[in-house]
């Protein structure tokens, strides 16, 4: 059946099930790979995939689709769908909704329901599945009526890629899906407008861009802090040109890597709980401009920057009740990232000149002090000693991932090592993080939705052992959908980052080891290819051997260091023991 994408003037009917017509919209929504395992609830919804062949990958937990999902989405700029049968299938979604709704990152999920004729009769797998998904979304749709399933499947994409994106559940109770219902053909259209994110931008108001324009103006020494803001909002090059424009360095978080290439000239990396020269310029700096960051406890150190009164801060962000949460904001600007940037641009046109004048000085810091913290971190960054160092293992990242490519780092000191370390050379989500609630178990997952998006690059995951131990099982369904990514495990047969934080604050451990293994063995057990590294030396050749290899996932096992004083890539500032008027490091 050729349905449009607009509506269409038609009396003409078809004749078909709930699930049928939930899949007649995501045709018309050209949407992606798809992640779920089906319960009889939604068998129509499967059959209806088939018939129309989509693409539909099944998966060993429910979370894990989700979380495929929501690297897809990321990578993509499109909306993550995925699905799972009532019950236990559709609670295992809480974590990785919490994580796309803290991240902004838009996904469709359809959950399978009760029939509504015997519904709280002792169901099997019955529960309060939509008072239980409801705050770990941005919203919960159930559809009572067959005849409103196109319009909430339309509704739930609205929604989901609209103001700041999130996860949308759509719950579809078994006789919605299952009994046929006579549609109007002009029921089957979608706003290709909302099958991308963001969906529709707004700006911020004229008056108050031309206030923080001022306020930036005036200053010497200003610092942009982008977040993960400008990810959602692809505000690459409006970033980028405002940045040069005047003359202002870019610092990023966690999620906001990527948001200008690690290697420009105005890169100041990572600032928060870790750094290498982006908290010393907060220290100096006289003018903030956030940008799509939310100002959470890593990006503030547990909120001990930021925190003078005289320091103006402009505020560019999509949602209005983040607007001072944590970090009073001078200027608030409420608005899309890109329709900021470029206003802010355009307001202080006439001041570029200016800017590069005054500012000539402040941005020369830049190089030098980056030299300074590189001569600083050599040992661990040129480590040749063995078990492997982390700071080694992403020295031969950045040496052998090309420009065009994704690195995936799991929740854990993953993320903290690659925020720090890695360098992205290109803008763009180049390097994703699961930091929406930084779960660990996002690697191998992440790596699978990422490669789907961009199946010709070479992706990367770094997971921890407690990571992969968590999904092992997506490892074979990585290997049915023929993912070629390369995870690598960094095995040091503990739960690193607990260990290391147990380290700092008590010098004992407790419920932190775990039992020694070889992954690459277990990974060919599944019939990926599998490398263990435990030289230094032969980092570089595994990584190019596992990039190459393009018929099946690859799994480096990187035997790296066991002492726990050497897991994180600094202090952690959750084990300072803080006194009255002390300032941590």
């Amino acid at each position: 059946m050729a349905l449009q994408n607009n509506p269409i003037d038609s009396a003409d009917t078809v004749t078909m099930t709930g699930a049928e017509a939930i899949v007649e919209i995501l045709e018309c929504a050209k949407v992606g790979p798809m992640f779920g395992m089906g319960g009889f609830q939604l068998l129509p919804f499967y059959e209806a995939v088939r018939v129309k062949g989509l693409n539909h990958h099944l998966i060993n937990d429910e979370r894990c689709g989700s979380f495929a999902a929501d690297s897809y989405a990321r990578v993509s700029g499109r909306p993550g769908i995925c699905d799972a049968t009532l019950g236990p299938g559709a609670t295992n979604f809480v974590t990785s909704l919490v994580e796309s709704l803290n991240a902004g990152i838009p996904q469709v999920v359809f959950i399978g329901d009760t029939h509504r004729d015997h519904s709280w009769k002792n169901m099997t797998q019955e529960s309060r599945q939509v008072d239980i998904l409801r705050p770990a979304a941005k919203e919960v749709i159930r559809i009572e009526r067959a005849s409103r399933v196109p319009e909430l499947v339309r509704r739930a994409f609205a929604v989901a890629t609209s103001g700041r994106p999130g996860p949308v559940v759509v719950d579809v109770p078994e006789d919605i899906a299952h009994d046929t219902y006579e549609y109007p053909l002009s029921d089957f259209w979608i706003d290709l407008t909302t099958t991308r994110f963001p969906a529709y931008r707004s700006r911020p108001d004229a008056a108050d861009v031309a206030k923080a324009a001022v306020a930036i103006a005036k200053s010497k020494r200003p610092l942009i802090l982008a977040g993960g803001g400008v990810h959602i909002a692809q505000a690459y090059d409006a970033l980028q040109a405002f940045a040069e424009a005047q003359a202002i360095p870019v610092a990023h978080t966690l999620s906001g890597k990527g948001a200008i290439a690690c290697t420009h000239q105005l890169s100041v990396g990572l600032f928060g709980r870790y750094s290498r020269i982006a908290n010393a310029l907060v220290e100096k700096a006289d003018c903030f401009i956030v940008v799509g960051c939310k100002m959470g406890e890593i990006a503030t150190k547990r909120f001990q920057l930021f925190n003078d009164p005289s320091i103006p801060v402009v505020h560019l962000e999509v949602l209005p009740e983040e607007i001072g949460r944590t970090t009073k904001s001078d200027f608030p600007l409420i608005g899309d990232a890109k329709c900021g940037l470029e206003d802010l641009t355009a307001a202080l046109s006439h001041y570029g000149a200016a800017a590069q004048r005054d500012r000539a000085e402040y941005i020369l810091e830049i190089a030098p002090r980056m030299e300074k913290w590189r001569n600083a971190a050599k040992d661990k960054l040129h480590g040749t000693g063995s078990p492997i160092g982390m700071g080694r293992m992403l020295t031969e990242l950045n040496n052998e991932m090309p420009a065009e490519s994704v690195l995936i780092a799991d929740g854990g000191f993953a993320a903290h090592w690659g925020g720090l370390l890695y360098d992205t050379k290109k803008a763009g989500r180049r390097f994703v993080a699961d930091r929406g609630f930084a779960s660990i178990g996002y690697g191998l997952p992440g790596a699978m939705g990422a490669q789907l998006a961009v199946p010709d690059q070479p992706v990367v995951a770094i997971t921890g052992d407690g990571g992969f131990n968590m999904v092992l099982g997506e490892l074979e369904t990585a290997i049915r959908a023929k993912t070629p990514f390369t995870l690598m495990i960094v095995n040091n047969a503990a739960s690193g980052y607990i260990k290391s934080l147990q380290h700092a604050m008590y010098g004992s451990y407790q419920s932190s080891d775990l039992v020694e293994m070889n992954y690459a063995e277990i990974a060919k057990s599944f019939g990926a290819h599998g490398i263990r590294v435990d030289d230094p030396e032969k980092l570089a050749p595994a990584i190019r051997e596992a990039n190459a290899e393009r018929s099946k996932p690859s799994v480096i096992d990187v035997v790296v260091t066991r002492d726990p004083a050497k897991m994180l890539p600094g202090v952690d500032s959750r084990t300072i023991k803080v006194k009255k008027g002390d300032r941590p490091v």
